[in-house]
């Protein structure tokens, strides 16, 4: 059984020597969200698709956007159960006034690892390798002990536990040096590659398993399996996945309906099917005092997002014991009541049906497909092949950050995907010009 007491950690990773328990600085998890809020990898979000094509004449969600929407409701899930664990508990000595900060931190980090294109990104760069040209480097890399798991089944909540760990040339020892707390909550999936049955879900690489496991130890999360390990859940992960989900789905609603995808009235439709009774009809009440149409939606959702909120916390705290012991299956949302469930389920059929499979998003994983695969032949060539002229050349604009010193073919297949994984949709697009020669830079 997981305790609070030891699941609260301050401890940074990376900078373990410098910690002591005798002074518990209360700040450390805002430092965390402060951290993530002014380094150049959430910058780029702003230039990585979210679900929709960018850019347009419409404002729409990207990669950026949706993460600080996620973090916001993910401080508000983390409020509402840090009060009621402190009620419940109010001799332990848990920072549960911290749980917020702790959430919202690991909500603006939980995409920084998906590559550009949206969610067809990581499909890309899966396939290069399960499908593509990418099959090459199978024998060699598996023959030197590498993981051909990381690369078929790429996963950027994986990549993101990378990014935020691993110590890039350059840079200082436990990358981000984040705390274990704000680390665990990131890994959704806390399993390698191994056990994910060739789907895109699992929490870290091979290269980062072992500091994972530093952490989890720490925390007192517990081993599930242990060759290959699976962990439990860290019980905070919950939250953050509720808050993503919650996103996700109610956010893609409003964004269609800002593009004409759907109408005002089946908009409208999806978010007060949520509701019912005296709630239902004071939201009816109240869009008759707003006479813009956007705004109405904008209500609705805001209702919507309130009420999955408690719903979800609800959830937790009734689930709270069973999440501790590790025995909690499931997502958060799951187990709402039966009228949200139903409504959430609606937004999420129809969404499948009438939003992710249009014309514009088609056309972005497509394009998606092609750069990114076409990227990942030209410069996975030029690893194998470094000393041919035009390897060196290619191989000079990798930023010196992902330039990877150790020889095993695993290890140089990671850093080109790190290059390509960290670029913008505008960048990728740049660089897939320049390089078929289709754009020159000025002269």
């Amino acid at each position: 059984m997981m305790n609070w007491e030891r699941l609260l950690s301050s401890k940074r990773f990376g900078m373990e020597e410098y910690h002591t328990e005798n002074k518990h600085d209360r700040t450390e998890y805002q430092r965390d969200y402060d951290r993530l809020i002014f380094s150049s990898p959430f910058r780029r979000l702003q230039n990585k698709t979210q679900v929709f094509p960018l850019p347009g004449s419409v404002f729409v969600h990207n990669r950026l956007t949706h993460s600080l929407e996620v973090s916001s409701v993910g401080r508000s899930l983390g409020e509402n159960i840090g009060r009621e664990l402190r009620l419940k508990y109010p001799n332990s000595s848990a920072h549960f006034e911290e749980i917020g900060a702790i959430v919202s931190a690991a909500c603006l980090a939980h995409d920084l690892g998906n590559p550009p294109f949206g969610h067809s990104g990581e499909k890309a760069i899966s396939t290069f390798f399960s499908e593509g040209k990418g099959q090459e480097l199978r024998q060699q890399v598996e023959a030197e002990g590498g993981r051909w798991t990381d690369f078929t089944c790429f996963e950027g909540n994986a990549n993101a536990v990378r990014l935020l760990m691993h110590q890039f040339k350059g840079r200082r020892k436990g990358g981000f040096a984040l705390t274990y707390s704000t680390l665990a909550s990131i890994v959704k999936y806390p399993y390698s590659s191994e056990l994910s049955g060739g789907k895109n879900k699992f929490g870290f690489f091979a290269s980062e398993e072992s500091d994972y496991k530093i952490i989890a130890d720490e925390l007192g999360i517990p081993r599930v399996e242990q060759n290959p390990v699976r962990f439990a859940r860290y019980p905070l992960v919950y939250l953050v996945e509720a808050a993503d989900d919650i996103c996700y789905q109610i956010m893609d609603i409003e964004d269609a309906h800002k593009l004409h995808l759907i109408t005002t009235e089946k908009a409208k439709d999806l978010f007060l099917d949520f509701f019912e009774g005296e709630k239902l009809q004071r939201r009816i009440d109240n869009l008759n005092f707003v006479s813009d149409i956007n705004e109405q939606i904008a209500y609705l959702r805001a209702s919507v997002i309130g009420l999955l909120v408690n719903e979800c916390s609800k959830v937790f705290l009734k689930h709270e014991s069973s999440i501790l012991s590790g025995e909690f299956k499931g997502s958060l949302i799951k187990d709402i009541s039966p009228k949200a469930r139903e409504a959430y389920t609606n937004c999420s059929d129809f969404a499948q049906k009438n939003i992710y499979l249009s014309r514009d998003v088609l056309d972005i994983e497509l394009a998606g497909y092609r750069i990114i695969g076409f990227l990942l032949e030209k410069l996975s060539n030029a690893i194998q092949t470094p000393n041919h002229t035009y390897s060196k050349l290619l191989l000079e604009r990798i930023p010196e950050q992902y330039v990877q010193s150790s020889d095993d073919l695993y290890s140089k297949s990671q850093s080109i995907i790190d290059y390509v994984s960290g670029m913008t949709d505008i960048y990728a697009l740049d660089l897939y010009r320049k390089i078929t020669g289709m754009g020159l830079p000025a002269i």
